[in-house]
């Protein structure tokens, strides 16, 4: 039976989403391209922002050795439990030669392969929360196909991007709410389900902090590179505070204080 807190939080991705279609439709603007760093080095052109993307790599890596080790702890109480993560980390490091190529040479076509594995992480990691918390999606058969549901929506927004983009017409609000609604409505989803598994609120607002300092770091690009002497770059130090944001969901899984859902129905929250 649907509660009242699943009631908000089904409205809020509806409003969302009337809300993302009034506005008129946005194509990506082409001084995005255009990096404060643009160095090469050892034959590597964009040096600092195309290397600056390894730490997705290692962090993805850390992040499936972690989960290997967890599930064989038994932390995870199934395969179905714990594929959300596997399916997020996995795409973390993919994240590293995707934008390490798109960087290379920053275009439309390219940017394509950097933000087609972010898409895939952000809507893998959204369903790993929503799974953990919201009852009605922690059943295997709903949790696959939410996962499922939610991987598919964001790949045909940054589909429908491409397509839009290739005709003269680009769209970017389909992504740009995939993109950002996860982060509007995870405080919302912690409010209302306190009660969790895996996914701590105190990591989360972590994640949170360094996400933030991302989308800082990327705005400022070259005040940053300015203010550092020309040493690294803005967009490059986004790299690396993204990758730390990732790392904030490793340490949340590898917490040993899980807070265990109770026998009898969960609690209403405080909402």
């Amino acid at each position: 039976m649907m509660e009242r807190r699943d009631f908000v939080l089904g409205l809020s991705f509806l409003l969302s989403l009337l809300g993302t279609f009034f506005l008129p439709k946005l194509p990506q603007d082409q001084l995005y391209h255009l990096f404060a760093d643009t160095r090469s080095c050892l034959g590597i052109a964009n040096f600092g922002d195309v290397v600056s993307n390894l730490g997705f790599l290692i962090v993805g890596a850390l992040g499936l050795f972690k989960l290997k080790n967890l599930y064989k702890a038994g932390k995870f109480q199934s395969l179905g439990k714990v594929s959300p993560y596997i399916i997020f980390f996995l795409s973390v490091a993919f994240v590293a030669p995707g934008s390490a190529y798109y960087h290379e040479n920053p275009d439309n076509d390219r940017l394509f392969w950097d933000r087609l594995p972010m898409t895939v992480a952000f809507t893998s990691l959204f369903g790993a929360i929503l799974i953990d918390r919201v009852t009605i999606f922690s059943t295997r058969k709903l949790a696959g196909k939410l996962i499922t549901l939610l991987i598919f929506l964001g790949l045909a927004s940054l589909i429908y991007w491409q397509q839009t983009e290739s005709i003269g017409s680009g769209d970017l609000r389909p992504y740009i709410l995939v993109q950002f609604y996860p982060l509007i409505a995870l405080p919302l989803v912690c409010w209302m389900y306190p009660v969790a598994r895996h996914t701590s609120a105190k990591y989360l607002v972590w994640m949170y902090v360094w996400y933030a300092l991302a989308k800082f770091l990327e705005y400022f690009d070259a005040e940053v590179y300015d203010l550092l002497g020309n040493l690294i770059s803005g967009h490059s130090l986004k790299h690396m505070a993204a990758a730390m944001a990732v790392y904030m969901v490793v340490l949340m899984l590898n917490d040993k204080r899980s807070i265990k859902r109770p026998n009898k129905k969960e609690p209403e929250s405080s909402f």
